[in-house]
């Protein structure tokens, strides 16, 4: 049989197959997920087994975040459909080089309609070693070249089957799939860090803003509040009183958002300069800080600098939760993005740290979504509406006391998603050596010490 040798010379002790016939020699197989017609609109439920469509496919990872749900009825009917760890999941539409190894937590969810599932078989290739090699840039291009689709790309389970695939030798795949596991866990444990960092940082402003459990503690007679200083403390209300937006900490005053923060500054950017750029697909869903960003021409597009918080603005990534801080730029620079992005800058004593968790609160989120505009799959809301939403002002003390608190949170989180974006580029650059047999799996920790001693 003859295969496209993508990767060039091998190893003498390595050779090519296809896709397909690695996984049928493991006694596995290439299958696309349900049509729709076998599972519809109505199928999907609030508490269920998860159901894994296109926009669930991260980076080599399944994204849990807004993941459909079926009963587990609809699973035993769909039986076929359902995953298990060890399958690569791919996206049958649109961003097709994208894939998804499936490990133990997703073990039993189901392979949702617009995905096809890869299973190399009980007796088969390590699949670990497989997903890394689906990864390599040049079996990405044969992917992407070989998709059809005038408009939008397709993949079909002939074409993945039919793409070329790299046997090495047993001890070789399990190598190379342990150091570029071992890479992604640290990754993976990096951002679980900056999740829990964010979320001890958002727990503060429900506390404080929304919720205004510190005034109920002092109305209730205490004498403080954890994490909160004695001296700020001291100087809020201790009861509360009626107001146009519900009830208020007394003397605190309703705002509308621009009062205390800028929306779509002006910012200055001479067209051709080469500036950075942050794409909307680099803005992340579930965290603060973009991992990925790059220098390009400017031409026309959304302004900003460090400090300032993206808020995608069009569908569907403002419900996905497209929102960024602004932190990789240089002291003065200005970077620019895409025309779908709400810029939020601080404006007197509001913190950027206040702004970004604003942002990313549910009751303001809510009131976005609900004012987007415009016909089905273009929807978008309009900065006036995010400008005039309505809140309140607790003072420049407690806005300064919020960042005080929060800014060694966050740049806890900048630290450590450097750490991610060293560890991501020297996963990038071995992948390729060692996927074609160029390099040995060298050992973790030799190699993490050179990437910190380069700095990165």
């Amino acid at each position: 049989m003859s295969v496209e040798p993508i990767l060039g010379q091998l190893p003498a002790d390595w050779s090519y197959t296809t896709l397909g016939e690695a996984c049928r020699a493991g006694g596995g197989d290439v299958q696309t997920g349900p049509f729709g017609s076998q599972l519809h609109a109505s199928d999907y439920v609030e508490d269920g087994i998860p159901s894994i469509m296109p926009a669930n496919i991260g980076d080599n990872r399944i994204v849990v975040q807004g993941i459909a749900r079926i009963r587990e009825s609809d699973a035993a009917r769909l039986e076929k459909y359902r995953v298990r760890a060890g399958d690569i999941v791919y996206s049958r539409r649109g961003d097709v080089e994208r894939r998804a190894l499936i490990r133990n937590r997703e073990n039993g969810w189901l392979c949702g309609t617009g995905c096809l599932r890869v299973r190399l078989g009980e007796n088969g290739h390590n699949p670990v070693f497989a997903t890394y090699y689906l990864g390599h840039p040049k079996v990405r291009q044969w992917i992407v070249r070989h998709a059809r689709g005038a408009t939008m790309a397709n993949l079909n389970t002939t074409i993945l089957s039919d793409c070329p695939f790299v046997i090495a030798p047993a001890d070789v795949q399990r190598s190379v799939a342990k150091v570029l596991g071992d890479l992604d866990d640290k990754v993976d444990l990096l951002r679980g860090m900056n999740r829990t960092l964010e979320a001890i940082a958002q727990e503060v402003f429900r506390a404080w803003f929304v919720d205004f459990e510190p005034v109920r503690a002092k109305a209730a007679g205490t004498i403080g509040f954890r994490g909160m200083s004695r001296d700020v403390f001291d100087v809020l209300p201790d009861s509360f009183a009626s107001s146009e937006i519900g009830e208020l900490p007394s003397g605190w005053v309703p705002c509308v958002l621009a009062d205390l923060i800028d929306v779509n500054p002006t910012r200055s950017l001479r067209k051709g300069s080469l500036s950075t750029y942050l794409g909307m697909s680099d803005v992340p869903t579930d965290g603060p800080t973009a991992e990925s960003w790059a220098q390009r021409e400017f031409s026309s597009g959304m302004k900003f600098k460090n400090g300032d918080t993206l808020l995608a603005r069009i569908t569907p990534c403002l419900e996905n939760g497209k929102t960024a801080l602004v932190d990789f730029l240089g002291t003065e620079e200005v970077g620019w993005g895409s025309t779908e992005y709400i810029v939020l800058a601080p404006k007197a004593a509001t913190p950027s740290e206040f702004i970004y968790c604003l942002a990313r609160n549910e009751r303001f989120r809510e009131f976005a979504i609900k004012n987007m505009t415009g016909t089905s799959g273009r929807q978008r809301v309009d900065h006036t509406s995010i400008a005039g939403y309505k809140m309140v002002d607790p003072g420049s003390a407690l806005l300064k006391s919020f960042g005080e608190i929060t800014q060694p949170i966050f740049k806890r989180i900048v630290a450590n998603r450097n750490e991610i974006v060293t560890l991501v580029a020297l996963r990038n650059t071995l992948l390729p050596k060692l996927i074609s047999g160029e390099l040995e799996a060298p050992d973790l920790a030799s190699l993490e010490a050179t990437a910190v001693n380069n700095g990165g």
